[in-house]
């Protein structure tokens, strides 16, 4: 992520208050208030879009970034859904970028921050879902290299250990089934998985019984297990 200097972020937020005081000077001179729409950022009439599109373009943008923080991906999209042409969506969308209005690479690695803290994502479902949010691949693989490999696997291990007690009588083959899968979707590799479920299931095994799990039986749930997936 390239780091945005204090002057810099002051001059983001001077220049969004700019852009937000000129279009609603325009509303009130125009004798609307309502031209950010309701819930469905409804940018105005048609005679309106066709005379000034990037203000209308500024106000869709504006009003989308206020509800949440959204990809350059993500506004462009809205703005082709809500009719804005081309060449006035590129020039919002470039000034918005210039000002750190809008910052992909910054998007990322807040959304892994909070995504893998708060669901216990891996980095291939943290990956997929900034792909799917329109992020470069270069911003993608910054933000989830930030995610440390002994980090992942720590909340991996978080996850098992949530889980396992609801899995307690089952047979071995359904637990590792279950436990396994769960840490699949949540982007967790094979064999990180196996790996986590199976030390959980010997360090219980042993709790319970004084026992070390039987080697035979796990490896034939882990290849049950595979072959269900």
């Amino acid at each position: 992520m390239s780091g945005k200097s204090p002057g810099r972020s002051q001059s983001a937020r001077s220049q969004s208050a700019r852009v937000r005081g000129d279009d609603e000077r325009r509303v009130r001179r125009s004798g609307r208030d309502d031209i950010t729409g309701a819930d469905d950022d409804s940018p105005g009439d048609a005679d309106e879009q066709r005379s000034d599109p990037e203000s209308v373009a500024r106000l869709i943008c504006l009003r989308q970034l206020t509800t949440a923080p959204r990809t350059r991906a993500q506004l462009a999209a809205t703005l082709r859904r809500r009719g804005v042409p081309q060449d006035a969506a590129n020039a919002v969308l470039g000034r918005f970028a210039e000002v750190g209005l809008i910052d992909d690479a910054m998007f990322a690695d807040a959304w892994v921050e909070s995504r893998h803290h708060g669901r216990g994502l891996g980095r291939r479902a943290l990956a997929a879902e900034l792909n799917q949010r329109g992020v470069e691949r270069g911003d993608i693989q910054a933000a989830v290299a930030k995610l440390s490999p002994a980090t992942e696997l720590a909340t991996a291990r978080a996850l098992v250990e949530r889980r396992l007690d609801s899995t307690t009588g089952q047979p071995v083959r359904v637990r590792v089934r279950r436990l396994a899968g769960m840490l699949a979707r949540k982007g967790y590799p094979p064999g990180m998985a196996y790996r986590v479920v199976r030390e959980a299931l010997e360090q219980a095994d042993q709790d319970q019984a004084g026992e070390g799990l039987d080697e035979d039986e796990f490896i034939d749930a882990e290849l049950s297990a595979g072959e269900a997936d």
